[in-house]
């Protein structure tokens, strides 16, 4: 007969889906029985009523569970924890006062996340579309990966990665969305569709900070954020609260969006951000027939431009329809074709921004 450790132990290798710890770390197994027949009941607590994981969370443990020796069924049932039991599950993941510090999870004292901002200067060149893969690759590669859409006015990464429906939150602590591997939180998942942001200065700063701070990321190896054109309230914002993260620059090879990406650069530099690299996106067009690059957009852009900052160009990337056909169908390339040589260059550039092992260097946010 299957006694309630093994089961419980079984139920350890069990994770939230939106937290990424153990249900028994938890403290969401409120029982588990086992009857003279082998039926195994287990009672699972969910954070909120009508939490959309339920099933998987059902699913998962009864996957985990039913193979036990002496078991013969699992049944799950499914509760809702009290207000007291969600603020003490909160404490415990974010600590005492983080609310009120407006803690950054992955940017504290023994954090070792790299943090990439992703700007361009202008848009048009291609920016959120390589966020989106390179955080895809990263995913795809082992790595805990997360995109903050700082694009407020224009958002389109939850487009893009196929990210869909309303982050649950609750105590103060908000959940991020899921896609290919990838954690992602953005302003579209909280407004009507086709409904305008119209936010001033302060507003976007607050939003920022609340990406930060209220979303519970958990451990990450990576944090990408998309950047809006430009080098305004946003690109501010995020400098001061991460402080010493680093900025990655997409271009295409045409003098009039490296000219406007260095300013980008400048900023970075201006505000104690290192400048990662240079991706050069829309480098070449190959004929599929003569298996010859044609450079429509001009070449030497990103060359150019990783010179000036004294920055590396770390790779270019092939124009490819997939990479637009994928983005509007919500399936990064790097995921839906990965031997494609867009994905091949994307995938090369993911392998060439390593993760941080270290904290030297790095200085720690201060958030007022």
């Amino acid at each position: 007969m299957v006694t309630r450790d093994e089961v419980l132990a079984a139920l350890g290798q069990v994770m939230d889906p939106e937290i990424h710890r153990p249900i028994t770390d938890l403290d969401m197994v409120k029982d588990v029985s086992v009857d003279g027949s082998g039926l195994v009941a287990v009672e699972v607590l969910l954070t909120v009523a009508g939490c959309p994981l339920k099933d998987r969370i059902t699913r998962d443990v009864t996957a985990a569970v039913a193979p036990l020796p002496g078991v013969s069924g699992v049944k799950v049932d499914l509760g809702v924890m009290t207000e007291e039991q969600r603020q003490a599950m909160v404490t415990r993941l974010r600590g005492p006062g983080a609310a009120e510090q407006k803690k950054i999870s992955f940017w504290g004292d023994e954090a070792t996340t790299r943090v990439l901002a992703v700007a361009s200067g202008k848009g048009g060149v291609g920016k959120s579309s390589v966020t989106v893969n390179l955080a895809a690759a990263m995913a795809a590669q082992g790595h805990r990966v997360a995109v903050i859409d700082c694009d407020i006015y224009g958002f389109s990464v939850p487009r893009m990665l196929g990210a869909t429906g309303r982050p649950v939150g609750f105590n103060g602590m908000i959940m991020p969305l899921e896609a290919h591997g990838v954690r992602v939180i953005s302003i579209g998942f909280f407004i009507e569709p086709g409904k305008p942001v119209m936010w001033r200065g302060p507003m976007l700063h607050r939003a920022i900070q609340q990406f930060l701070t209220d979303v519970y990321w958990g451990e990450l190896d990576y944090v990408l954020a998309d950047l809006p054109p430009g080098t305004g309230d946003v690109s501010i914002s995020l400098a001061q609260m991460l402080p010493g993260a680093e900025m990655l620059l997409v271009t295409t090879p045409q003098e009039a969006a490296e000219r406007v990406a260095v300013l980008a650069g400048k900023f970075a530099q201006q505000n104690q951000m290192k400048v990662a690299g240079v991706i050069e996106n829309m480098s070449y067009f190959v004929c599929p027939s003569c298996d010859e690059r044609h450079h429509i957009f001009g070449s030497g852009g990103g060359e150019a431009l990783a010179q000036e900052l004294g920055s590396e160009l770390l790779g270019q990337v092939p124009i490819d329809v997939r990479l637009r056909e994928g983005a509007d169908a919500g399936k990064p390339l790097v995921v839906s074709d990965p031997d494609a040589p867009a994905s091949q260059a994307l995938l090369e550039l993911a392998a060439a921004l390593p993760p941080r092992r270290s904290l030297a260097g790095r200085r720690l946010p201060l958030i007022t």
